[in-house]
């Protein structure tokens, strides 16, 4: 079992958050590219920025969902702040990188108390938010298989996490609990670059990229007409 922890948090983390980091600044070039293309294709290449960036904030910062959600909206917030901090600024998990990839921060890291209470906030955030989903009829329409898989794989690491911590636990059971807990996080780091968790990297271009793509490219609005059969009448 040690020399499997030892291949997880050496040789397989390094790929891992290599295949993360690469797919994630592939995602993000090629998105750039495509808005770029939009515009040059584009007829009317003027974009209103100003309502662009107050879109942008407001789907970084969701004032409005609180009036129509407000008790999902903040328990979505506290799940993404727990998700972000707690393994961000873990001692642990900051050592791990200057032991792998030569770069930490250590030096602002988390104490144990404050670890230990955003990992149980990510854990009760989580589930709940795995609950609603599940119990309200439009979120269930609009979901798909990765809305509910995704939570229950992202909580898996801070579940073990906890237990490996916090739990007294025989020396063989703390490295299954361990073992678990490094694969489950690097399985995430792959999966990221090729799932919806991708929008943290595209998160600054997407509504850009929406004006962008509402843009039509010249004579679409005749291509239509002629293939609807209406040329030269008011639609």
């Amino acid at each position: 079992m040690d020399s499997f922890l030892e291949f997880l948090k050496g040789p397989f983390f390094r790929f891992s958050f290599a295949i993360m980091i690469l797919g994630l600044l592939r995602i993000f070039i090629l998105t750039l590219i495509n808005g770029f293309e939009a515009k040059s294709k584009a007829k009317d290449k003027q974009l209103p920025m100003n309502y662009v960036k107050k879109l942008t904030i407001g789907y970084v910062l969701p004032i409005r969902a609180f009036r129509t959600k407000p008790v999902y909206s903040f328990v979505s917030i506290m799940f993404h702040i727990g998700l972000l901090i707690t393994p961000i600024f873990l001692f642990d998990h900051a050592l791990l990188f200057s032991n792998s990839i030569s770069f930490s921060w250590v030096g602002i890291t988390l104490s144990k108390e404050w670890a230990d209470n955003l990992t149980l906030l990510t854990i009760f955030a989580g589930t709940l938010l795995l609950i609603m989903r599940v119990s309200d009829r439009k979120s269930r329409f609009i979901s798909r298989k990765q809305d509910y898989l995704w939570p229950l794989i992202l909580l898996i690491p801070f579940i073990t996490g906890w237990i490996a911590a916090n739990l007294t636990l025989e020396p063989e059971t703390y490295k299954f609990y361990m073992f678990i807990h490094i694969l489950a996080g690097n399985i995430i780091f792959i999966l990221i670059p090729f799932t919806k968790i991708a929008h943290c990297v595209l998160l600054p271009l997407s509504q850009w990229i929406t004006a962008r793509t509402w843009k039509f490219v010249p004579e679409a609005g005749e291509r239509v007409e002629k293939i609807l059969g209406k040329e030269g009448r008011k639609l």
